[in-house]
């Protein structure tokens, strides 16, 4: 009997120090945990979407915006749906010929599928589903990990083969499957689309139309279950475990069983969308004289899905909807009584929990219940802890109580999110304070200057469209927090460098040997690979790759005393030493460098150098300082400074103080575009004094006239290059209806005198024929030699940069093309350009922005072609004057000191202490080019011989 109590006493003992252990040990790690989570812990935990740079729907309150169509007649508003028309004409006249299938289709499952993972498979993708009548489609989701939930996987499955495709590899690229998706032509089957329409428009703009939805099917035969899971057991004998709907598909690779349940849900689609339309069309055989046709209204039902449109929830509060939620539960487990405990503090503790998940939520991109639970939520309010031991051990005793069989994830309790952040919620626990600025306080704290939490691509818009509804938008310095202009600007920082620094290492260091083994430069995989996939080197070494060329090179870098092209280069900033990020940096500015002779230019990497993102402002800010005193020594302007509208350079060309009168009405092109920008952003909101002072800027360039909204946007369009005025019809989403014609639309205007005026708008590409038969009445007009701006009307914005590039019977005009009248009045100098006798259609053809010609219309008339490159807000023709004004002058020895010009600006901006070796102000541009060159003089007359 001693024994046995002896044992007992001894187990219990035991049992005692294994808890105390294990206590002690969860205590250690909790506080080693609390110590790794003094800083936010998406600092060292990756997730997927980090990696996206390309985001539709971002975390903040703002409205999501759907796809406008440039080609659309009509405006596109965010609540219309850029494929009604379409949709609305298949709803009206459907295609009730449901052929899925043809011939019989074999149900077993093969082992081969596509894995689609690249840009080029993707592509190869949409070529064989644009070849298709139908294809299956579903998507797997992951929503626990991010606050709107992201497409993970989408499956797509023909006749022949299935495909799945990785969304995650492909988010920036997979609006490529919009086009098939919203062709009519080709019907996508779907089961239960409702969610899958919104997804595919929330993350990709993929819009589907043309659509078979077997639920829709099941609804309207009235089958017992209209899950896939009950369709495919019942028509393939294939049976589904939809627990794994629910697991982790963000993970690559994906396990076998996940690929294989990804494939059985869009494989066997087809085939069960072909027996359910032969169960609808049975049923209309059997009901001819019922006037409701089972095919019509599933075609109806399935494509009245395709016309939803995704939409964020907006609540009138952050987290207001959770909140009611969860104090309407509250009150329903207290029996129905409403104590004044429930009606006050604890009301009050759960919203202000309940906005903070949801800022926590929004900030990490995280789901609410990661962040915290409801049951949590109202255990806080309830309890009310005072210390963080206390604030963790409700949260984990409170999340041990809930059902985790629901969720196939194993979830921290406290999530991570908390223990970076417990303060937080200690603060809003103790306080008890009711103003909403606490939370824009918290959000600045985390997304600040100095914010505990990274900015990415989905918590940046919050910053400055937080919506919060707060009296006091700047933050006081009383408090520790930086003013919201100056967070906006660090914020833009943060997210410059992660979107435009390189994503990968430039230099590479493999090494290129001539035949006789000198090295002659070292380089990157790809020109490694060029030699090799065209038999003129062979591999040598492997790590670092080398390889040795089997002919006789040109030249070598020791005889052209170019050392630096035998240096290995680290990937950092030269100017500072900066090695996790930095930008490629071209020390001679393009607008120069583009218009050098080809062996002076082609494939030389010492004017390239790598600047971290302050550094590369440093020495962007120097060289524009740099370009116009280029611009002042020269007499060649950088810019066309000053524009007018062409009836108000018109009037004024008439008058005899036309000089004078056209320096006072000109306008600035900037200061128009920003005015108008602004008018029509914020015009109705604006205060008064400060609306009417744009008003005057923008009446100025239109004469002093009332100005409309079209004015306005026409305003925006001046000066633009093609490329500059399709990115602002992308951003706006405007249709610019009178934009989308000529240069000069055929609309013309009456004038006093009664000739014809113009009307003002700036086309993309084209010049079209304008009526002549003013521009005999028309004085010329000139610009004074020694004044420092130009006057170019609204037409002549794209028109004043051809005339710098013009050849005529072989002769080069740089700048002082002039164009005749049919008086024989020279327009000179092509800076005021108001009457113009016929310029023919025409388009840009000019090869690196070097030549354009001038062709003969049809009634002998020469039109210039116009060089998209140049802009009026750009530098225009400046970089090729000063380049031809250079090699006219002084040769080509010119160019390489105007080059060592510019590399001392460098050096002295930045003082570069990481520069690789060889490099130097003096260095030589120079290069021979070898018998392989694409760039040999010989290859391109023979090139030129065989056209």
């Amino acid at each position: 009997m001693e024994n046995k109590e002896m044992i007992k006493i001894a187990f219990t003992v035991a049992c005692l120090a294994a808890i105390s252990m294990f206590l002690t040990t969860q205590y250690r790690k909790h506080r080693k945990q609390k110590k790794f989570w003094s800083s936010c812990y998406l600092k060292t935990e990756p997730k997927p979407q980090n990696k996206f740079k390309r985001v539709l729907a971002d975390n903040s309150y703002s409205p999501f915006k759907h796809l406008k169509l440039s080609d659309s007649n009509n405006e596109n508003s965010s609540s219309s749906h850029p494929y009604q028309a379409e949709i609305t004409a298949l709803l009206k006249n459907p295609h009730l010929e449901f052929n899925f299938v043809d011939g019989n289709m074999d149900l077993k499952m093969s082992d081969s599928y596509v894995w689609v993972e690249t840009h080029s498979q993707l592509q190869e993708l949409v070529d064989v589903l644009s070849k298709e009548r139908v294809f299956a489609v579903d998507t797997e989701q992951h929503s626990l990990r991010s606050f709107l939930g992201f497409t993970a996987l989408i499956q797509i499955s023909t006749q022949r083969e299935d495909y799945l495709v990785d969304t995650i590899a492909l988010h920036d690229i997979m609006s490529i499957l919009g086009p098939v998706f919203s062709n009519p032509g080709i019907c996508k089957v779907f089961h239960g689309a409702d969610n899958d329409v919104l997804w595919l428009q929330r993350d990709f703009h993929i819009y589907v139309v043309n659509l078979f939805d077997t639920a829709k099917a099941c609804e309207l035969l009235s089958k017992p279950q209209k899950s896939l899971a009950y369709l495919l057991e019942m028509y393939c004998g294939v049976a589904t475990n939809k627990l794994l709907q629910r697991e982790d598909w963000r993970q690559r690779p994906l396990p076998v069983e996940m690929v294989k349940y990804a494939r059985t849900d869009a494989h066997y689609l087809l085939y069960i969308a072909t027996c359910l339309a032969s169960e609808l069309k049975q049923q209309d055989n059997l009901c001819l004289d019922d006037k409701f046709h089972f095919v019509l209204e599933a075609s109806q039902r399935s494509n009245t899905i395709c016309l939803q449109l995704f939409s964020k929830e907006i609540e009138a509060a952050p987290g207001e909807s959770a909140a009611s939620s969860i104090i309407s539960r509250h009150v329903k487990d207290q029996g129905g009584v409403s104590s004044n405990f429930c009606d006050t503090e604890f009301q009050d503790i759960v919203r202000q929990l309940c906005t903070w998940r949801d800022l926590m939520a929004r900030v990490h991109d995280e789901s609410l219940r990661y962040v915290l639970s409801d049951n949590a939520v109202a255990a806080l309010a309830h309890e009310v802890p005072t210390t963080e031991t206390e604030i963790y051990n409700t949260i984990s005793q409170t999340d041990l109580n809930i059902d985790s069989l629901s969720l196939n994830y194993s979830l921290q309790s406290p999530s991570p999110i908390v223990c970076s952040h417990w303060e937080d919620i200690h603060y809003l626990l103790q306080e008890k304070i009711g103003e909403p600025n606490i939370f824009q306080l918290i959000l600045q704290k985390h997304l600040g200057s100095k914010g505990s939490c990274p900015l990415s691509i989905y918590n940046y818009a919050m910053l400055s469209k937080s919506n919060l509804k707060l009296e006091n938008r700047f933050i006081s310095k009383q408090n520790g927090f930086k003013n919201a202009k100056r967070v906006g600007r660090k914020a833009s920082r943060e997210l410059f460098v992660q979107k435009f620094s390189c994503k990968s290492p430039v230099y590479h260091n493999c090494r290129i040997y001539a035949n006789d083994g000198r090295l002659l430069c070292y380089c990157d995989r790809r020109k490694l690979e060029w030699y090799l996939g065209r038999d003129l080197a062979k591999l040598i070494d492997d790590n670092p790759p080398a390889i040795m060329l089997l002919f006789e090179p040109k030249g070598r870098p020791q005889d052209e005393d170019n050392d630096f092209y035998i240096q290995s280069k680290k990937n950092i900033c030269v100017g500072c030493g900066e090695g996790n990020h930095y930008l490629r940096y071209r020390v001679i500015p393009s607008c120069y460098r583009m218009h050098f002779p080809e062996h002076l230019k082609s494939h030389r990497s010492h004017d390239i150098v790598l600047l971290c993102v302050d550094c590369h402002e440093i020495a962007h800010a120097a060289a524009e300082k740099y370009k116009k005193q280029i611009a002042a020594e020269f007499g060649i302007p950088l810019f066309v400074r000053k524009v007018v509208d062409s009836k108000q350079a018109h009037e004024i060309c008439g008058s005899s103080e036309s000089i004078a009168n056209l320096e006072e009405a000109g306008v600035s092109p900037l200061e128009l575009r920003t005015a108008a920008m602004a008018l029509l952003r914020h015009g109705p909101r604006m205060p008064f004094k400060r609306r009417e002072e744009l008003k005057q800027i923008v009446m100025k360039y239109y004469g002093g006239r009332e100005i409309s909204e079209e004015d306005l946007e026409r305003a925006l369009l001046v000066g633009m290059n093609p490329h500059e005025r399709r990115r602002l019809g992308k951003k706006r989403g405007l249709s610019f209806k009178h934009a989308t014609g000529s240069i000069i639309s055929g609309k013309k205007q009456e004038n006093n005198s009664g000739g014809m005026v113009t009307s003002a708008t700036v086309n993309t590409s084209s010049i079209d024929n304008v009526d002549n038969s003013h521009a005999t009445k028309g004085k010329a007009c000139s610009k004074d030699q020694n004044s420092d701006f130009s006057i170019v009307t609204d037409m002549d914005a794209v028109i004043s940069s051809l005339c710098s590039d013009i050849e005529v019977d072989g002769e080069v005009f740089a700048a002082d093309c002039k164009v005749m009248n049919s008086d024989g009045i020279g327009l000179s100098d092509a800076k005021v350009i108001s009457d113009l006798d016929t310029v023919a259609n025409s388009e840009s053809s000019s090869s690196n922005g070097t030549i354009n010609s001038i062709h003969p219309s049809s009634d002998g008339i020469s039109s210039p072609k116009h060089n998209p490159k140049l802009s009026l807000l750009g530098h225009g023709p400046h970089g090729k004057q000063v380049v031809d004004h250079l090699l006219k002058e002084y040769g080509e020895n010119g160019i390489s000191q105007f080059c060592q010009r510019w590399r001392q600006v460098f050096v002295e901006a930045i003082h570069p202490r990481f520069l690789p070796g060889g490099w130097d102000i003096m260095h030589s541009g120079r290069r021979d080019f070898g018998e392989f060159s694409v760039y040999n003089p010989s290859k391109k007359v023979s090139a030129a011989a065989e056209g």
